[in-house]
């Protein structure tokens, strides 16, 4: 089977996922990791994994089929970064959906459902562990079941909610609150990427917790 992973972020943590991936299943299947759509060729699937670009019919019509994983219980929660927002607000278990990609975001028929569940202690590495090691779950069901994938459209009657894309400021916390009451927030704040920080005196300082363990 010849597969394509466009992942349009180099730095991405899910980069270490995937190429383990790709060796495990290289012997039996042509895999290429992409990170620019101009790379995309034909072949059996493309993977659309942390991709934040729309990719359009003519480029999807070169597979037989194109799919990505969206981190929340579609329709549900279409959009941008859900389960960080959901954690934020308060949710201790995340969905993760195998879908089909169209030109609207997040609106395919949906394949697959899995669920993780979110401990109220766990860091933004614990939980992109446990979100990643599902990313890899649906991508291999996708493969073993390429030739009897049968989805589900999701229905218009249901309900729809859209994450908006995260800024910089998404990432400020408040000096004047105590961390109890911001404390998702800060969990979930990659330290490289988005690092949580704030504004003091005149200053902005990032900032970082890692647990220290017993």
């Amino acid at each position: 089977m010849r597969i394509t992973i466009l992942c349009t972020d180099i730095n991405h943590p899910v980069i270490d996922y995937l190429n383990k991936w790709i060796e495990l299943n290289s012997l039996d299947n042509e895999i290429d990791l992409i990170y620019d759509k101009s790379d995309i060729s034909n072949g059996d699937i493309l993977f659309l994994i942390s991709c934040h670009e729309i990719i359009p019919k003519t480029i999807r019509d070169c597979y037989k089929k194109t799919l990505l994983i969206h981190a929340s219980d579609l329709p549900k929660g279409r959009g941008w970064s859900p389960h960080v927002w959901d954690i934020i607000n308060g949710s201790d278990k995340i969905t993760l959906s195998l879908l089909k990609a169209e030109d609207k975001i997040d609106s395919g028929e949906v394949y697959k459902k899995t669920h993780i569940n979110i401990e109220n202690h766990e860091l933004w590495n614990e939980i992109n562990h446990k979100l990643f090691s599902a990313e890899i779950f649906l991508m291999d069901f996708a493969v073993k079941s390429f030739h009897n994938l049968s989805g589900i459209s999701q229905s218009k009657d249901q309900d729809v909610s859209i994450y908006s894309k995260r800024t910089p400021s998404d990432s400020i916390i408040d000096p004047d609150l105590s961390i109890r009451d911001q404390f998702n927030k800060i969990r979930v704040m990659d330290p490289v990427r988005y690092p949580a920080f704030f504004e003091l005196n005149g200053h902005k300082y990032k900032l970082r917790i890692n647990k220290i363990n017993e």
